[in-house]
């Protein structure tokens, strides 16, 4: 008997920890564990709650069945697995510090338990430490690791378990009485462990779902990807992030029908454009090595300067980034986009997060906890790497003296306004000819085009002055 640990990976094809059950059969099992539910908000329990009850369907249409717990892990699994007589318990591994300290606390005690335990590297496509220079040391950047990443053979897609070896636990081998952890009836609901609604709609987070976006967007989007995804409105982008983040699809299957998208055109600039999109998964894969190097860059510079970076302490701008009400239109839109969305295009992430480190001198930090609570597809490596590639304290990070302008960076990425309009709509009737201008219009001609929508909180070429005298102080004292 085998159990199986479900994670950041939910689902049944194309993973690894169930393809290493051994022959007696499999029991899978997911636990709402309190530590982790702490750094948790509501869109991400919402999806992977959604999450969870697919799979569970999915197991009980092969015959076996999901066991859900709550509790300290290092203690409901080892007690469930004794009740179940199970020889192996295993999952996939996660690679910030934190989730590395609690799986060494779990194979602790499966072994004090007397139980195999086995940890498998299935989020991603080359585990951390895989790609080094050549010294052996982790890639500081990332195009030399990129290089490496696409020459490297990838793994293919994992088979669907059989079904004749899922087993439907026998419920009634586990205690009844347990202090420390529950076994649950069914997928809770979000209100059970503490969560209001979300703001935001979130995305449906089934398997078939995460296909289906993948099948579309390697139909067609893929092959624009390169000359198209900066810009928003465009709207070509797989949006899959969420569902690498919860595993509801495997990143093997997901480069293999890339693969087959390239394969399928001769046109060289199409076929390069599949790679550009491959990219981005190196790029997930980056930060990934970066955060399993680096555990402290959650909460410290990656890149030390000589003397602390002066931030602001700024509660008014802070506000009013987090509302959408800065005055600078791309910026506004793209933080109503996450308030309604709990997602942001990519581009429009960096233009906010440069706007909040660069002109508000706001710690990024700030901005990192806020995407962590309002993002369905937050992700500690891909966030905190973001977040510290805009504010110049990261890993092959911009440069400090190269600042976004959002007016101009609306003006290329936005050039109708479509995006802007969309999630601004004090905006809708504004010339889009006049809204890359919005900071230099006087007031009074603001206020007859758009009345309610709120000045410029700052002037950004003061700020952006400011901003290269304060990290150049931090550079050389």
């Amino acid at each position: 008997m085998h159990v199986h640990w479900h994670r950041r990976d939910l689902r049944l094809a194309d993973n690894r920890g169930l393809a290493a059950a051994d022959a007696g059969g499999t029991i899978p099992v997911f636990v709402f564990d309190p530590a982790v539910l702490e750094h948790a908000a509501p869109p991400r329990v919402s999806f992977m709650l959604d999450a969870l009850g697919s799979l569970r369907d999915s197991y009980r249409e092969r015959g076996g069945d999901l066991l859900l717990l709550r509790g300290d892990p290092r203690q409901c699994l080892s007690a469930v697995a004794t009740a179940l007589d199970a020889s192996t318990v295993t999952w996939g591994r996660d690679y910030s510090g934190l989730a590395r300290e609690r799986d060494a606390a779990v194979r602790r005690s499966l072994a004090d338990a007397g139980i195999e335990r086995e940890s498998v590297h299935d989020a991603v496509l080359h585990e951390p430490g895989s790609i080094t220079t050549n010294d052996g040391d982790p890639y500081k950047v990332f195009t030399y690791f990129s290089r490496k990443w696409h020459d490297r053979p990838k793994a293919e897609p994992v088979p669907l378990p059989p079904a004749d070896s899922l087993v439907e636990p026998d419920r009634t081998n586990i205690p009844a009485e347990k202090e420390d952890w529950s076994l649950l009836e069914d997928v809770p609901t979000l209100e059970e462990p503490g969560f209001d609604s979300p703001e935001a709609t979130i995305p449906p987070a089934r398997t078939d779902a995460a296909r289906e976006r993948l099948d579309r967007f390697c139909e067609g989007d893929v092959y624009e990807y390169d000359e198209r995804r900066d810009y928003p409105a465009d709207g070509c982008t797989s949006l899959l992030s969420p569902h690498l983040k919860f595993g509801t699809i495997g990143i093997r299957e997901v480069y293999e029908r890339t693969e087959r998208a390239k394969e399928a055109v001769e046109d060289e600039t199409a076929r390069e454009s599949v790679r550009e999109f491959q990219d981005q998964l190196a790029w997930r894969e980056f930060y990934a090595q970066v955060l399993w190097d680096r555990p402290d860059v959650v909460t410290e510079n990656y890149k030390r300067y000589e003397n602390p970076i002066e931030w602001r302490e700024d509660g008014e701008g802070l506000q009013a980034w987090r509302d959408g009400e800065t005055g600078y239109p791309i910026v506004d839109a793209g933080m109503r986009q996450l308030r309604e969305e709990a997602f942001v295009h990519n581009r429009i992430r960096m233009i906010v997060a440069s706007f909040l480190t660069k002109d508000l001198l706001i710690d990024w930090r700030e901005g990192y906890d806020w995407f962590r609570e309002k993002l369905v597809d937050h992700d500690t490596a891909n966030d905190n790497g973001g977040w510290q590639w805009a504010a110049s304290t990261g890993t092959d990070a911009q440069p400090y003296f190269r600042i976004f302008n959002p007016m101009t960076q609306g003006e290329r990425y936005d050039p109708d306004a479509e995006y802007i309009r969309e999630y601004v709509p004090e905006l809708a009737g504004v010339p889009p000819d006049v809204i890359p201008s919005w900071h230099e219009l006087d007031e009074g001609t603001r206020r007859m085009h758009a009345p309610d929508y709120p000045a410029p909180v700052v002037d950004h070429s003061e700020r952006r002055e400011e901003a290269i005298e304060t990290f150049e102080r931090a550079r050389d004292g």
